[in-house]
């Protein structure tokens, strides 16, 4: 059992987006993120190290070992986070289905952006606490594509962002997986479970959010998903394109643009 296909793709305009998206939304996200000193964490589905440098500053005594199912993502990772200077972070390749390590050997464990790229998120919980000592946490951190808005929509923006939906769907992931963190994780078997919406709002008195997030993270999302829409017939190219630039017109001085993250932590 593996994961399925990445819908954004691999390219490196994927991975400057990534980097963007993390770099943006690390105070939204991880301003509640730690870890005790000497602790075992595992950040499971690392890719390119865009989360695993903002572990590595915010953590810089934790062990933190990272993994990635792509060699290729797993090799950027550990060359930015040497670019940085930081040294508590080992890294392996891995599936999260069959992890490399001995029962019951994390602490914590720390997933960001992954079970929305897979077919079986449940069974992933699972695995991962498979590795995770009994008393141990662990951190999840989803998006839900369902829960953004802005100002002006158009039916033409809903339509290019639904096509994001569906091919995500159809490539067997979920992208409205945040709001369903609660019964996934008591499914699993975890205890004590507590998920925290974090709403990103931007408008013109936030420039930085405006660039950061509307435009360089979301809007480039649903952008990079265009072949693969107009291949499984889910739009045409001229739809596509007014659905995007209403979309841009909303990052405009009138405009506005609303999204929620959904941060869990339970317990095995």
């Amino acid at each position: 059992m593996s994961a399925t296909d990445y819908v954004h793709g691999y390219s490196e305009r994927e991975e400057i987006r990534l980097s963007d998206q993390a770099n943006t939304l690390a105070a939204l996200l991880h301003h509640d993120t730690a870890f005790p000193a000497e602790s075992r964490v595992l950040e499971c589905g690392c890719g390119t190290g865009a989360q695993t440098v903002i572990l590595a500053r915010a953590n810089p005594g934790a062990r933190i070992f990272s993994c990635d199912l792509q060699p290729a993502s797993v090799a950027r990772a550990k060359a930015l986070v040497e670019s940085e200077g930081h040294h508590n972070i080992s890294f392996q390749s891995g599936d999260i289905f069959n992890l490399p390590f001995r029962d019951c050997v994390f602490d914590h464990v720390f997933i960001c952006f992954v079970l929305e790229h897979l077919p079986e998120p449940v069974a992933a919980l699972r695995a991962l606490a498979r590795v995770l000592k009994p008393g141990g946490s662990i951190t999840v951190i989803e998006g839900d594509h369902g829960s953004w808005y802005c100002h002006p929509q158009t039916p033409a923006a809903s339509r290019a962002v639904a096509c994001l939906i569906e091919a995500q769907a159809r490539a067997g992931g979920d992208s409205l997986i945040g709001r369903k963190l609660y019964p996934l994780l008591v499914e699993a078997g975890y205890r004590e479970v507590h998920v925290s919406p974090r709403m990103v709002y931007a408008d013109a008195n936030r420039p930085e959010l405006v660039d950061g997030f509307s435009r360089r993270t979301f809007i480039a999302m649903v952008e990079g998903v265009r072949e693969r829409a107009l291949a499984l017939g889910l739009t045409d190219a001229g739809d596509w394109e007014r659905g995007i630039a209403d979309l841009y017109r909303a990052t405009g001085a009138h405009g506005t643009f609303c999204y929620t993250f959904f941060k869990a932590r339970a317990v095995r």
